[in-house]
């Protein structure tokens, strides 16, 4: 048989052409961008709701979680706290700034302008956003409001405004039978750190043309020896972690607790207890207290060295976080504080009832009165080195081998010595 070889090459390719434009176009597969944290288990589903979200009504843009950190890759986003953060922007930068990423990008940032006394972190020193603050809180008090029932005591009307206000319910409180009266969360940052702002007390100062901690005034020095004291009677227990304090003030084993502002969302969650939030107290007799708080919390980091298609893509997704219906959304599923004026604006609805509580006292304690400089967050004491020295001093205090001072002193010259 005679083989015509070649002889319908012309042809053939003619008609493939034909056929490959009859075919209609395929769509490109969406742009990946990474997003990589290590937020806790109780966020986590608040995040994967966003992300979801966002990938709904994104058709060219998908963001996905991402278990990459920045040390084994390069991922588009990273939500970083603690030493991570402050591994993550010590030495070459390794982040494009959050708000030369959106203007380059043409995308308005509807976040809130940084205020004093937040965490400086994330803000350079034109007071300019280099990373999103997704995660702020700030200390408040938790009540167990059964417990003060149990004894006698109306959570309605019960007076906790003042450091001796709270001594007297708690005396209460062992009275009626409770073992653990009072938990502290965090107490260096809850005694020296905010204890501080709130009385408008400095906790860093000039040495060697650089601001380093001093923590150890009469202030400091004499709230941390009151606490011993509440110690010795019982009234207050210090536990190793911070998880297991707060574990014990969910289970009611704990009738109250100075804690993170976005702990309510956990202690809700649980079940086991009746919940109320009131501000920390305070000292009457100390001029012009209280002031306010500080916040700080995880942030949102952008990687450097990406194309300008991918932060078009990471801008819209910072956008959409920030919009109303999701500033409301992540706070009330996580508890942390607002990111922008939408987002405070709901703190005034009725409709959200009470799921919004620890926000708004939150808010009331940062914003009690206009930060000072003594009152503003201090990054030379909010490191994570400094707290944990802090916590291993007064770790001392709360077992009866040291003084308040020798503490207060031994952290301070530790913190300073950068041990």
């Amino acid at each position: 048989m005679k083989r015509f070889r070649g002889s319908f090459g012309p042809l053939a390719a003619s008609l493939f052409v034909t056929f490959a434009c009859a075919l209609p176009a395929q769509a490109a597969a969406p742009l990946q961008v990474e997003l990589h944290h290590r937020l806790p288990e109780s966020r986590v589903g608040a995040l994967a709701d966003l992300v979801e979200r966002f990938n709904a009504q994104s058709k060219d843009v998908r963001v996905v979680l991402s278990d990459v950190d920045w040390r084994a890759g390069n991922p588009h986003m990273m939500i970083l706290e603690g030493d991570d953060e402050e591994e993550f922007v010590s030495g070459k930068p390794r982040f494009k700034p959050l708000h030369a990423l959106m203007r380059e990008s043409g995308v308005a940032l509807q976040a809130v302008r940084p205020p004093a006394m937040m965490t400086r972190t994330p803000v350079d020193a034109q007071g300019r956003l280099l990373a999103l603050p997704i995660g702020l809180s700030t200390p408040v008090l938790f009540l167990n409001r059964d417990a003060l029932r149990r004894a006698g005591m109306n959570p309605e009307t019960t007076a906790i405004s003042t450091w001796f206000d709270l001594q007297e319910t708690l005396g209460r409180l062992a009275d009626a039978g409770h073992a653990c009266p009072y938990t502290v969360s965090e107490p260096g940052r809850v005694m020296v750190e905010n204890l501080s702002a709130w009385h408008n007390e400095p906790v860093a100062a000039m040495r060697d043309k650089r601001v380093v901690p001093s923590f150890n005034g009469m202030f400091q020095v004499k709230h941390v020896a009151m606490m011993a004291s509440w110690t010795r009677a019982r009234y207050l227990h210090v536990f190793d972690q911070q998880a297991e304090s707060e574990r014990r003030f969910a289970s009611g084993d704990c009738a109250v607790i100075a804690a993170p502002s976005a702990s309510w969302v956990d202690f809700r969650r649980s079940g086991q207890v009746d919940v109320g939030v009131v501000r920390l107290p305070y000292y009457d007799d100390f001029p012009g207290a209280p002031q306010n708080t500080v916040a700080d919390g995880p942030a949102l980091w952008v990687s450097a060295g990406k194309k300008p298609t991918e932060y078009k893509a990471v801008a819209r997704f910072v956008a959409f976080w920030l919009q109303p219906e999701n500033q409301v959304a992540w706070q009330r599923e996580t508890g942390y504080l607002p990111l922008n004026r939408a987002g405070l604006l709901a703190l005034t609805s009725e409709l959200l009832g009470d799921d919004l509580d620890n926000v708004r006292v939150a808010v009331e304690q940062l914003t009690n009165k206009p930060a000072t400089p003594q009152s503003s967050a201090q990054p030379a004491v909010e490191r994570s080195k400094v707290r944990r020295i802090l916590d291993e001093e007064l770790a001392g205090v709360w077992a009866d081998e040291k003084a308040a001072k020798e503490a207060l002193d031994n952290a301070v010259m530790r913190a300073q010595g950068g041990q």
